[in-house]
């Protein structure tokens, strides 16, 4: 059997192009993964793959146009995957994964983040439409330009939050606060008003509904 070809799509907003990206891999005769966020996840596609009797699986990364891991988890994700599947010869680049690369687990990654916030960055199809992208990147430079590390805030990009129709939408944690539109011009009042000096931006705070939320159409 020829060797199947899987296209892994990187970035955290490549889920966003799930269309676009089938259809391209239909015309090529290759299958979707994702490395994070989408469905199928990399595992997934691979388990899908080897049911049908795939013996030999080219990965293909596709190219990040956002946030995204290093290309070594490509690699690394594909070795998990090896070591329990043995019958199934898996390569990056022409080169083959052979399970004996870094594992998922690692003593650095054990303790909690000891952060004072936790912020939740959009990136659903929505958020992502309405410039989602361009807010976690300017949230991450305005971070970074004031030496606030991962210790003092974390930055999660996610899908979904809702409320949609408030996109791009940002919520901080603990301290239950929901936020949109917030575009790269709101970033730095953000950080400084809600982050550093702990107050909140009521302009763009969007209050709890007595009802839930419904659906995501």
């Amino acid at each position: 059997m020829p060797a199947r070809v899987l296209i892994v799509a990187m970035s955290v907003d490549a889920v966003t192009d799930h269309a676009a990206l089938a259809e391209l891999a239909e015309v090529v005769g290759a299958s979707v993964a994702y490395l994070q966020v989408g469905d199928p996840s990399l595992t997934k596609a691979l388990d899908a793959l080897a049911a049908e009797g795939a013996t030999t699986v080219r990965l293909v990364r596709l190219p990040a146009h956002g946030p995204a891991p290093a290309r070594s988890w490509l690699r690394r994700v594909a070795a998990h995957w090896v070591r329990e599947h043995p019958g199934v010869e898996v390569e990056v680049v022409a080169s083959a994964v052979t399970g004996r690369e870094a594992p998922l687990e690692s003593p650095a990654w054990e303790d909690l983040p000891g952060f004072r916030h936790h912020v939740l960055v959009c990136r659903g199809p929505r958020c992502s439409a309405k410039g989602s992208v361009e807010t976690a990147q300017a949230l991450s430079a305005a971070l970074d330009s004031r030496g606030l590390g991962d210790d003092d805030v974390l930055v999660t990009q996610t899908g979904c939050l809702f409320p949609c129709n408030h996109a791009p939408v940002v919520a901080v944690h603990p301290d239950d606060a929901w936020y949109g539109p917030v575009h790269p011009a709101d970033v730095d009042r953000l950080v400084e008003d809600h982050l550093i000096a702990g107050g909140r931006l009521e302009d763009l705070a969007r209050p709890r509904s007595a009802r839930a939320f419904g659906g995501t159409s």
